[in-house]
């Protein structure tokens, strides 16, 4: 079966007849001829599909495999064949966004199972189908804030944050006249008193942490949302999803909106994307999220089905007065974390965690029981990351990479310092192999 049919010269015809022009020339009479490229475009001509895929296979064996120790945000976790295949099954798909419940219920049943799982990982009351990825869901906390602040608009964030993830709140915010302040980081997490000094001014309308931080560590946040809410204040926190299956919950730390990168619940690293961010929050602040929300109702015959809620179609094309400017959902990517949690379950992202905990912690106490690293953060807990300082680390890493290992990303800011990750992909045998060829 075609997934793809080019149009027949008919076919152009029969459309040019309805536009009422002669050719396509006449069709793009209006653009000046200094801006048309008067040749042909330098593409190779039509090929088979079996060299098509030739060409790819020959362009992927240049690809280098490596053993990936880095994580910042984007991690190798192992992803079950069995959710690829089954994404690639056409009840689960759709062509455009389910406005039509009739014929979207496939898509729109596994948006609801993801917007269930996701709650139950943070901890609160809904969660949307989606954002972006992590980055853009964070800035859509930002602006949360600020809207059921009403009358505020200074938003706190941890310094501790990738700056990644800085650098697109800070767009957001300053093209929406939000007043960003980044609370320092002392020993490697967020100031904590720096933090509270800053709500205590009674003019913040939310404060957004980082857990695990950009180094790895793991903060504890016990009482900072009781110190927001006594001045009026919002708290959220971005977690890294695949740790929500051990770590303290946003709910549990009593936050008002969770967000965050869902690419570790079983979403390939692809060179860099599709991802999905996630963004949950409470029932309190459901008309201030943004994005798609699925629930759940019955038919005209008391059927089991599945519609979108909360929000008029309109919404995602009120300009300035929407809740948000992202209006595509990545619904596949919405799959891949539903159909990885379903697979997995409490038991198996628990266990996923345990062996990543093991070989990132194996990896650290090597390197600095060995006296080739030293341990920046001595004393503050990590889960699967964390940062080191190792002489020459640039060199380092590259006869690292030479022999087949990505190992970590260098620390902003921080001389001859590496943040690696591990995961459950992360083999003994392959750690004990680097430590003796490095």
């Amino acid at each position: 079966m075609y997934k793809y049919f080019p149009h027949t010269p008919d076919d152009i015809q029969q459309m040019l007849a309805v536009a009422g022009v002669a050719s396509l020339d006449d069709l793009y009479a209006e653009i000046p001829d200094e801006l048309k490229l008067h040749r042909q475009l330098n593409i190779p001509s039509e090929k088979s599909e079996m060299e098509v895929r030739q060409i790819i296979e020959t362009m992927a064996a240049d690809n280098k495999r490596l053993v990936c120790l880095a994580g910042a945000g984007v991690y190798d976790h192992y992803s079950p064949s069995l959710v690829s295949y089954l994404a690639a099954r056409s009840e689960f798909s759709t062509s455009y966004t389910p406005y039509q419940a009739e014929i979207s219920q496939g898509t729109l049943q596994y948006i609801f199972e993801y917007q269930t799982m996701m709650a139950e990982l943070t901890g609160l009351d809904v969660s949307n189908a989606s954002m972006y990825d992590g980055t853009t869901a964070t800035a859509e906390a930002m602006m949360m804030c600020v809207a059921a602040a009403k009358k505020r608009n200074r938003v706190l964030i941890s310094s501790t944050f990738a700056s990644n993830v800085l650098n697109v709140v800070r767009t957001y915010a300053g093209y929406h006249g939000v007043d960003l302040v980044e609370v320092p980081a002392k020993d490697g997490v967020m100031d904590r008193e720096a933090a509270l000094a800053l709500v205590a001014q009674d003019n913040v309308a939310g404060l957004i942490v980082a857990q695990p931080n950009r180094y790895g560590l793991i903060e504890d946040f016990t009482g900072l949302a009781e110190a927001c809410h006594a001045h009026k204040a919002l708290l959220a926190v971005n977690t890294m999803a695949s740790a929500l299956g051990v770590l303290k919950s946003p709910g549990e730390w009593g936050a008002d909106i969770a967000c965050g990168d869902a690419q570790s619940l079983g979403i390939p690293m692809s060179y860099g994307g599709p991802y999905i961010g996630y963004l949950c929050t409470t029932n309190a602040l459901i008309r201030k999220m943004p994005g798609r929300l699925v629930g759940a109702t019955t038919d005209a015959e008391g059927r089991r089905a599945f519609v979108l809620t909360m929000q008029a179609r309109e919404q995602h094309i009120r300009r300035e007065k929407a809740t948000s400017n992202i209006c595509t959902a990545q619904g596949v990517m919405c799959f891949y974390v539903a159909c990885y949690l379903s697979l997995m379950g409490k038991r198996g992202l628990r266990e996923v965690n345990e062996q990543s905990y093991a070989a990132a912690h194996y990896l650290h106490d090597a390197l600095v029981g060995s006296g080739r690293a030293e341990d920046v953060f001595p004393g503050v807990a990590f889960l699967n990351e964390f940062t080191v300082r190792i002489p020459g680390a640039r060199q380092v890493r590259e006869k690292a990479l030479a022999l087949g290992y990505l190992l970590g990303v260098e620390t902003e800011g921080m001389d001859d310092c590496l943040t690696i990750a591990c995961t459950e992909k992360t083999g003994k045998q392959e750690i004990d192999d680097l430590l003796s060829n490095l």
